[in-house]
């Protein structure tokens, strides 16, 4: 049971804060069907960071390196969201569109720049391993599924997820953003200045976006930046939009997903009752029956609750005032 509490965490967190980054953007009016490619730019970027900090070999190591890349992800993330405010916001392009070259954009600027500048098909930490990234602190108890081979990013998220859902829906920062999502002309009338506040939210957007992509190759996949997130950035969306656009959907939503991607990608290892069996693997089910759960849950989700979902009245429509 331990296991698979930390395995679902660790799917959970980015998708946590990867669909909080879509609420800010579309919350303010703006369409970031670029999530993907953010989180794609943002996980290249923090590892390329651990990559040239560690072969310096006399900088920063274990979690304060994880922090730095971490940080400097963010950055880039947002550096690169602000190409979707541009096009969305300045040029007035339909958003969906330039979402969607921005996710063709990032895969292949990242995979050209690993090839020409490392010369390798993937960038991997060339000293040491993820786990000088997780805390190692035993309990002997259940709460060893939060403390023990844990990520100090599953901490950093959660408290983050909650300092940020609070700002968007109990401060002036927040009413003015949601008031440009919803009647950005009404928001004009007050003084509130549209276009500012939707580069803002698409920044945030590909800031917590850029974090959610390296925290994924961090814990999933080695910190190797491969050109791909497996699509996270688009299952993050789906939780958005489950979620009603609002926190505590989106929370319920990461973990449900969170769950399914874990046996997805770990059912030969679950063994709930501790018996040694792990009975998902005893099963004899192919493997892309298992990986294929998340998101077929995802059509099946949407099918029944999209009927509810109450989108921001003026998201992708552009702001002419």
């Amino acid at each position: 049971m331990i296991f698979l509490v930390q395995q679902t965490m660790i799917f959970a967190i980015p998708l946590l804060i990867v669909a909080l980054a879509g609420v800010f953007a579309e919350r303010s009016g703006i369409i970031n069907i670029a999530l993907d490619g953010i989180m794609i730019f943002g996980s290249f970027i923090g590892a390329v960071v651990v990559y040239n900090i560690q072969m310096a070999q006399n900088g920063p190591s274990g979690q304060v390196l994880y922090l730095i890349a971490l940080l400097a992800s963010a950055l880039a993330g947002g550096i690169f969201a602000l190409l979707l405010g541009f096009s969305a916001i300045t040029l007035k392009a339909d958003q969906t569109i330039g979402g969607t070259a921005l996710n063709l954009l990032a895969p292949a600027i990242s995979l050209l720049l690993i090839k020409v500048v490392y010369g390798q098909n993937a960038l991997r930490m060339p000293t040491g391993t993820v786990k000088e990234y997780m805390l190692h602190i035993k309990t002997g108890t259940f709460l060893d599924a939060f403390t023990d081979m844990s990520y100090i990013s599953t901490y950093i998220m959660i408290v983050l997820f909650i300092i940020l859902s609070i700002v968007l829906y109990k401060t002036k920062f927040g009413l003015r953003l949601r008031a440009c999502g919803e009647h950005p002309q009404a928001a004009a009338s007050v003084g509130i200045n549209v276009r500012k506040m939707r580069y803002i939210g698409t920044f945030l957007s590909g800031c917590l976006g850029g974090m959610g992509g390296y925290i994924y190759i961090a814990t999933v996949s080695a910190g190797t930046a491969q050109g791909t997130v497996a699509g996270m950035g688009f299952l993050a969306l789906a939780i958005m939009i489950f979620g009603n656009w609002k926190p505590v959907g989106i929370a319920i939503g990461s973990l449900l997903f969170g769950l399914l991607k874990c046996i997805g990608s770990s059912y030969r290892a679950i063994d709930i009752n501790n018996d040694g069996i792990a009975g998902l693997a005893n099963l004899n089910l192919p493997s892309y029956f298992y990986n294929i759960i998340p998101y077929l849950a995802v059509l099946i989700v949407l099918a029944f609750t999209s009927k509810n979902s109450r989108a921001p009245k003026a998201e992708g429509i552009p702001y002419d005032g």
